[in-house]
């Protein structure tokens, strides 16, 4: 991994995991339902964050070396991102 993006990204985990500890002790605490909401929602933007963090580091790592060696690897690569953008735009 890069290393700034690796710092980054478990920057990004800490602060989510803070985040989902704030939800678990607002529903404890029977908290207004939209607050709870609220939170939860900035987990999920916390998420995509990390996720394209993620990508970032996939990209300029992997699918860069599999780029250079062509054939399969190539295909493979592309089959990888293509599943990734698919799952990002299956959610519910």
């Amino acid at each position: 991994m890069i290393e700034d993006i690796k710092r980054r990204a478990l920057h990004r985990t800490k602060i989510i995991e803070g985040q989902l500890r704030g939800i678990e002790k607002m529903i404890e605490n029977e908290d207004y339902c939209v607050d709870i909401i609220t939170l939860s929602l900035a987990v999920q933007k916390s998420l995509a964050s990390l996720n394209k963090l993620l990508v970032e580091n996939h990209l300029r790592t992997h699918v860069t070396h599999q780029y250079e060696q062509g054939g399969e690897a190539r295909e493979a690569a592309v089959a990888e991102l293509l599943r990734i953008f698919e799952l990002s735009n299956n959610r519910g």
